[in-house]
């Protein structure tokens, strides 16, 4: 950073290697320059003098990767350090790379990466960024290799498979749009604002800023994204989604805990306006020529290795330590570009920043340790955990992403229910243990909420449980079960019939509810918060969670219900912990236990009725769907496939709401008819053709390639489910006419248009025999009639196999085509 930094030899070694005069002039492109680098925390808090400018500025040397080259004293300002390289020939596109290192700022706007070709002419500036991604895209390494299980498989070549519509809405509820930029063209869910978003929307900047609202009404800058499209494939992007810490060990970038599908989606998305297929990546050459031999000579002696681990490359020697750093020297990475220095683009605000950090440092060195909310402080602003939650009323969701964060459903439950928690408070209540599984990914219990709670790597977040703990804790020890709640072992009856008079109302237990209740699950709840805080937050919720929706049951310190444990509201409270503590061992509170054992047959009136559900034909994820005409059907999701259908009465929905290992659902109506088994297409080319010269093409699902992507609901409840195969997309609409019968409308599309129009096989029938009562009109053994519009053709044929005989259609799809079907029985 100062006077004799080690990159000075360097530099003029390039010179001589290239035959360079370095002569300290910056080209236009350069000295014109804007952008400096974004760090979260510092952008949200800094530039607003919301945070002190010593704590800024170590935000800043962690983040720039400052002590990366000059060591601090500090534990906990121990840099990010940048991605790791290794493989790097297959994640990223070359030219990107080069275009990056000749100019970082210019190809990611925002980026933490310094400039360390700044002075270098324009010309020599490109020739050594070539010669450094010509090293880097010669280290390859296999991706890892994803193996399925019996519950989740791993669809071949899964990143080539994406769903853009999928991956879009995934990114904007998952998390992404916590630190992300939004897409203007993605539509939420109408939420209710919250009374200080309808304040805030009412007041001018001048009432703002009287009333101290500032922060709440301003709008958060997001991270921003590189030039995704020229950077990535979609296989290494899919990858790098799946497991960001692989190759970015600082863990800025947080694990979502995406599927693979998941990724492939997403990932498809952000490259949507990818003009240029990347998938050759991986097939480059790890042979260094001349010019990646002297990129590997450039990586040394410019110190790279100091931030970005690669194999067999040493790492570079320390400069000077902070506290012996001089800001009154004429050589400093902290001005404009030099020769030798790494230009950071900084502006003046992070420059002064900086310069308050070093010399606090230089001051505390010989002093205590920080104070330990400052360390947890920085340790939240560095993973940005600020984005999400709110902390001693710092951070949490931004007014203008807050519609971003949804529940399951949509159901109103207030913006307690669909944001992440506020961490005021958090080391009080929260067990250590707790907190380290939530932080390792094991510890969802708000399962009602679409964004995910993610993973960072194990080292980043090990001291957090700790500093919350110590941060929060009135004392060095939480008083024990036993300090606060006394004896308890006789009052678990007692705590069973408290739960049951207004817990149960908004919670459920041991994955049981009463109908149309979403809440956090209570079972488990003693392993999870200490025993002090569950007693004062029943006591008074609103002193440790204000404009919380959780009622108080004790106004005035006095229970509501006299007649149990004679109104004693410590006795009570301890009753409700002991029965929650001990809830697998005994009954549930009794309204949930009613409602058990209720008539819950479902009848359809006005709207269609659509139940996820466990059926016999439709299998494990069967979905129900139920017509006021009393003409029913079942989708099995799983397989693809329309299932069966019956009349009369719908479906009893008891088992499926309130028993957890209940047995198949069973239709409740009569006439019961089941579909042709498998998928309804596929494909023409490279079907099986079998010594008659009829083809056999495969309808399962797993051989077919499908994937069931949901279904969306028209304005009159009727579903439509989407599926894809191979180049496809299939909608699938099924209802009822007045004569009682189905009619399906399946819609297929091509997602490839500039392709040639292909042909696909539509099995319109199967049965042990097929009875022909006009051209496209067949009636099987079991009475089920289909009858296909004339829209494919005049003619299907008849296959006759092992098991029975079916009816094939070929269909020519050109762009898009509608198939209707009947069926009646």
């Amino acid at each position: 950073m100062i006077e004799d930094c080690k990159h000075l030899r360097t530099w003029q070694n390039l010179a001589a290697a290239m035959s360079l005069s370095i002569c300290g002039l910056v080209s236009t492109s350069q000295a014109q320059r804007t952008t400096v680098p974004f760090v979260a925390g510092f952008e949200r808090f800094a530039r607003h003098q919301e945070m002190d400018a010593v704590q800024a500025g170590q935000l800043l040397l962690t983040e720039l990767n400052c002590t990366a080259c000059h060591a601090a004293a500090s534990v906990e300002l121990k840099p990010k350090l940048g991605p790791r390289l290794n493989g790097a020939g297959n994640r990223l596109e070359q030219q990107w790379m080069a275009n990056f290192l000749a100019d970082p700022q210019q190809e990611k706007p925002g980026t933490t990466m310094p400039d360390l070709l700044a002075s270098l002419p324009d010309n020599d500036r490109r020739n050594a960024a070539e010669a450094l991604a010509a090293f880097l895209g010669s280290l390859q390494e296999p991706f890892p290799e994803i193996k399925g299980s019996g519950a989740q498989g791993v669809p071949y070549e899964f990143w080539k498979h994406g769903d853009e519509a999928q991956g879009q809405q995934l990114y904007h509820q998952v998390g992404c749009v916590a630190c992300h930029e939004a897409d203007e063209s993605y539509e939420t869910a109408e939420t209710k604002p919250s009374p200080l978003d309808q304040l805030l929307e009412q007041l001018d900047e001048d009432e703002l800023k009287e009333l101290g609202l500032s922060t709440a009404a301003r709008r958060i800058q997001s991270v921003p994204h590189s030039n995704l499209p020229t950077k990535y494939s979609r296989q290494s992007l899919t990858f790098f989604l799946l497991d960001p810490h692989r190759t970015r060990t600082g863990g800025r970038m947080p694990n979502l805990k995406l599927g693979v599908v998941e990724a492939a989606d997403i990932a498809t998305w952000l490259l949507r306006n990818q003009t240029v297929e990347r998938d050759d990546l991986n097939e480059l050459s790890t042979e260094l020529t001349a010019q990646g031999l002297r990129g590997r000579q450039l990586f040394s002696e410019l110190g790279c290795a100091s931030c970005h681990a690669i194999k067999d490359v040493p790492r570079g020697k320390m400069a000077k330590p902070l506290p012996e750093l001089d800001f009154g020297s004429s050589r400093s990475c902290l001005t404009v570009p030099q020769k030798g220095l790494p230009n950071f683009n900084l502006d003046q605000t992070q420059t002064e920043t900086l310069k308050a950090a070093v010399t606090a440092e230089s001051k505390s060195a010989t002093k205590a340790a920080v104070v330990v909310e400052k360390q947890l402080n920085l340790l939240m602003l560095k993973l940005n955990c600020l984005a999400c939650h709110e902390r001693n009323g710092q951070g949490g969701v931004g007014r203008y992403r807050r519609p971003y964060f949804e529940t399951v459903g949509h159901v109103d439950i207030g913006d307690e229910g669909r944001l992440p928690p506020p961490l005021t408070g958090a080391g009080r209540k929260l067990q250590s243990a707790w907190l380290t599984r939530v932080l390792h990914g094991t510890g969802d219990v708000r399962p009602h909420m679409r964004i995910r709670m993610p993973i960072f790597p194990v080292e980043q977040v090990k001291p957090l449980p700790g500093l919350l703990v110590k941060a929060d804790s009135e004392s060095a020890k939480q008083p024990t079960e036993k300090d606060v709640f006394g004896d308890v072992s006789k009052l678990a009856e007692a705590g069973r019939q408290l739960l049951d008079t207004g817990c149960v109302q908004c919670h459920p237990l041991r994955g049981d509810a009463l109908p149309g209740v979403v809440g956090i699950d209570l079972e488990g709840i003693a392993s999870r918060v200490h025993p002090q805080w569950f007693r004062d937050f029943l006591f008074n919720p609103g002193s440790l969670k204000p404009r919380t929706r959780m009622p108080t049951f004790f106004p005035s310190g006095k229970s509501q219900n006299a007649a149990i444990l004679s109104g004693d509201t410590e006795q009570q409270i301890a009753a409700m912990w002991t029965y929650l503590k001990n809830i697998n061992k005994l009954e549930l509170p009794p309204k949930i236990e009613r409602a058990r054992s209720q008539d819950y047959e479902l009848v359809p009136q006005n709207r269609p009725i659509v139940l996820r559900t466990f059926m016999e034909e439709a299998g494990t994820h069967a979905i129900a769907v139920g017509f006021s005409e009393r003409v029913h059907f079942a989708f099995d999701a799983e397989q693809v496939r329309l299932a069966n259908a019956w009349r009369g009465r719908f479906l009893d929905a008891q088992g499926t709401w309130f028993v957890r290992f209940a047995p198949p659902a069973e239709p409740l109506g009569e006439q019961q008819i089941e579909f042709p088994p498998g998928v309804p297409f596929a494909l023409f080319e490279g079907s099986v053709i079998e010594g008659n010269g009829i083809p056999n093409p495969s309808f399962d699902a797993k051989d077919a390639g499908y994937r069931f992507l949901g279904y969306r609901l028209d304005k009159s409840g009727v579903p439509t489910f989407l599926s894809r195969f191979d180049r496809f997309d299939i909608d699938d609409r099924v209802k009822p006419d007045a004569e009682r019968t189905l009619i399906r409308q399946l819609t297929i599309t091509d997602r490839t248009p500039q392709e040639p129009p292909a042909s696909i096989w539509f099995r319109a029938h199967f049965g042990k025999s097929l009875k022909q009562n006009s051209p496209l009109s067949y009636t099987s053994d079991a009475g089920l009639t289909v009858s296909v519009s004339n829209s494919v053709g005049d003619a299907g044929e008849l296959q006759t196999l092992k098991d029975g005989t079916q009816l094939l259609i070929l269909v020519k799809v050109e762009r898009r085509k509608t198939i209707e079907v009947r069926y009646s029985w």
